[in-house]
């Protein structure tokens, strides 16, 4: 009948919902889309908290990032979403043996990673990447050392991580719901993503243009790799944390004894002919040389050692670089010695910390102001540090707020190789080239000495914020390298290489306003200008400004300290251990020997020979006089070192 519809049997009606088009059908569809967009959301979760954590330390960088940069920090977004993604959805099954697994395996990576970059970048002001963990290659200084030194800030680092991983994995546990096969599969695929991650390549150096959990992941697969021998870093010893033994001076300091201010300058990896020692217009570094026309030079300075580390360690402790390793980890330092007799401290370096352990070295020092590379630059280069148009005003102007008297050391890093070098100039030395091809080699010394040149003018600044200002009728300045530079003068390049004297004969000078110093300690200086004189000797020269050297509370220290005081007669010459392989720095090849006054004796570890050289009538140590000619040297050596050299040891043992 007309008017009248037809009821349809149920079973019509649940036809037409399974039909693609059926209203019941699509309302199913959006719902099951929606959910999967919900689960795909929620797993973005640890992602999105990585990118919390990042653009809250270096928002107004990341956003900075174009072409490449922003291509390799896309890919690191879809890395860490794989990765987190993946373990997150296989720890949500709510059965199963392999979800305690995956729930622990997230919550340890997340933490750890996250947690880990919030307390390196706390530390470096930039992330922990696989170059610091290659050369930070010791696992038990430079991580559990770290570890045990600073573990109250090291797990309140960890906490926020941790909470929101196992909150992760409580929530995905009620939302997920993951289809039994598909949670398997994710099982058995996460640890698979997990260890992936360790080796997958990212931006890392400098820009840093990747985030912090994926940086991380990779600075943990150069570990295991280090570990295991498959990086030439593996057997190596790096600085770990120095625990100064205890300073106290027994005698009151003299009332209006002369106690003057002191600034330390130490360049990196200058050599001897590079700058201008002796006052008098040179053209190599004359921005120096205008602002201390009446300085003392040291012509004749050596390095005991053409390794960073190692000279910080003789200069700063003055004690020989072959002392043990817990020895050059707990002598006193001259901060030590400055803090006891009522100095002010500070540290001021371009240096980048995060290279071979060197926070772990500094981190004690107890000095009131402290800057290093990534203070000054978070993208400071790893070698060559921040650039020193950065630290240079640091430091003219946080000098002047030390109360005095001061000590404060100023280490300077742009000409570690590659060499910090504005192509843009001044270069006056010219033809220049970065190859580091034989035929090149006059023009790549050019590009070195441009370097020198322009860190010159860095170095200017600072000594005119002193000379120019009302601290400079009361504060003597000292300045050396740290060691030389070698341009293939024995076939080699670089240094840590050799003792010979293209990587030790470092600059030096010490620059005194006049009446400040006593007449004898001005003639004493004076004489020393063409001596033969070693690195322990400023440290001592620096306690003996302070007016401490002959403390008696001092003399158990003074044992070990191998130096004498530049202010006084020199006496009879001392030899003195020449090695680049240390308790702070072990070599990449073995290299060692010894010197008094212009008498040296050498060996590296492809040598078959000691080698013994007089610098004096051979200063491009060209003809080895042989092992007779250096004397008792060649008995130091081997009593000190035991042997020569050990390739040739295995070969040749004496």
């Amino acid at each position: 009948m007309q008017g009248v519809t037809e009821e349809r049997p149920p079973e019509a009606k649940a036809a037409d919902a399974r039909r693609p088009n059926g209203a019941a059908f699509q309302k199913r569809k959006a719902a099951a889309i929606g959910r999967k967009l919900s689960v795909l959301a929620f797993l973005s979760l640890p992602l999105l908290s990585v990118l919390v954590m990042d653009l809250s330390r270096r928002g107004a960088r990341v956003f900075s990032f174009s072409g490449f940069y922003l291509a390799t920090y896309l890919g690191a977004i879809v890395e860490s979403y794989v990765l987190w993604g993946t373990l997150l959805y296989a720890a949500s099954r709510r059965r199963g043996a392999t979800r305690h697994v995956s729930a622990a395996l997230f919550v340890l990576a997340l933490t750890l990673s996250v947690g880990g970059q919030r307390y390196f970048h706390d530390q470096y002001n930039a992330y922990l990447n696989v170059d610091v963990s290659v050369f930070a290659s010791n696992l038990m200084d430079s991580v559990i050392n770290q570890l045990f030194a600073d573990i109250r800030n090291y797990l309140i680092a960890k906490i926020p991580p941790l909470l929101v991983a196992l909150g992760a994995v409580w929530a995905a546990r009620k939302f997920v719901k993951p289809k039994r096969t598909r949670a398997l599969v994710a099982s058995g695929f996460a640890p698979v993503v997990l260890v992936g991650s360790f080796f997958v390549p990212t931006q890392h150096r400098h820009i840093q243009a990747a985030t912090p959990d994926v940086l991380y992941m990779e600075a943990v697969g150069g570990l295991i790799r280090t570990q295991f021998g498959y990086t030439d870093q593996s057997k190596q010893l790096r600085p770990r944390v120095r625990n100064s033994l205890p300073v106290t001076l027994s005698k009151a300091q003299e009332a209006g004894k002369t106690r003057p201010n002191i600034l330390f300058v130490i360049l990196e990896s200058v050599r001897s002919d590079a700058v201008c020692i002796e006052p008098g217009g040179c053209k190599r570094t004359p921005f120096s040389d205008a602002v201390v026309p009446n300085r003392y030079p040291l012509t004749q300075m050596r390095s005991l050692d053409s390794c960073t580390a190692i000279s910080l360690a003789v200069l700063w402790s003055g004690v020989g670089p072959n002392e043990s390793r817990d020895t050059l980890h707990s002598w006193p330092l001259i901060f030590d010695y400055a803090k006891a007799a009522g100095y002010d401290t500070a540290f001021y370096t371009s240096q980048n910390m995060m290279f071979g352990n060197a926070r772990l070295w500094v981190k004690n020092l107890g000095v009131s102001q402290f800057v290093s590379a990534t203070d000054l630059d978070p993208t400071a280069d790893l070698d060559m540090g921040a650039p020193e148009k950065y630290l240079a005003p640091y430091v003219a102007e946080h000098v002047h707020t030390l109360k005095e008297p001061f000590l404060a050391v100023v280490q300077l890093s742009n000409m570690h190789f590659p060499y910090y070098v504005n192509p843009d100039g001044p270069n006056p030395f010219t033809p220049w080239t970065t190859s580091k091809a034989a035929e090149d080699n006059p023009a790549f010394f050019n590009y070195y000495q441009n370097g020198v040149y322009q860190e010159d003018r860095h170095v200017a600044t600072i000594l005119k914020s002193i000379r120019e200002s009302a601290l400079s009728d009361h504060t003597v300045i000292l300045y050396t390298s740290d060691h030389g530079e070698a341009f293939r003068e024995h076939y080699q390049m670089g240094h840590t290489f050799t003792v010979l004297d293209e990587e030790i004969h470092v600059p030096a000078w010490i620059d005194a306003p006049k009446g400040l110093l006593g007449e004898e300690q001005e003639r004493n200086l004076a004489a020393a200008r063409t001596q033969y004189r070693f690195h322990p000797d400023l440290p001592a020269t620096i306690l003996d400004l302070m007016n401490v050297w002959d403390d008696p509370g001092i003399s158990k220290y003074r044992e070990k300290m191998i130096g004498s005081s530049l202010l006084r007669e020199h006496g009879a010459p001392r030899a003195m251990p020449l090695t680049n392989c240390a308790g702070v720095w072990s070599c990449a090849f073995e290299n060692w020997g010894f010197m008094r006054d212009h008498m040296k004796i050498e060996a590296r570890d492809w040598d078959s020979e000691w080698h013994c050289f007089d610098v004096a009538s051979d200063p491009h140590e060209l003809h080895n006089l042989g092992v007779p000619a250096c004397g008792d040297l060649h008995g130091l050596a081997l009593s000190t070192f035991n042997r020569i050299p050990i390739r040739v040891a295995k070969e040749q043992p004496e």
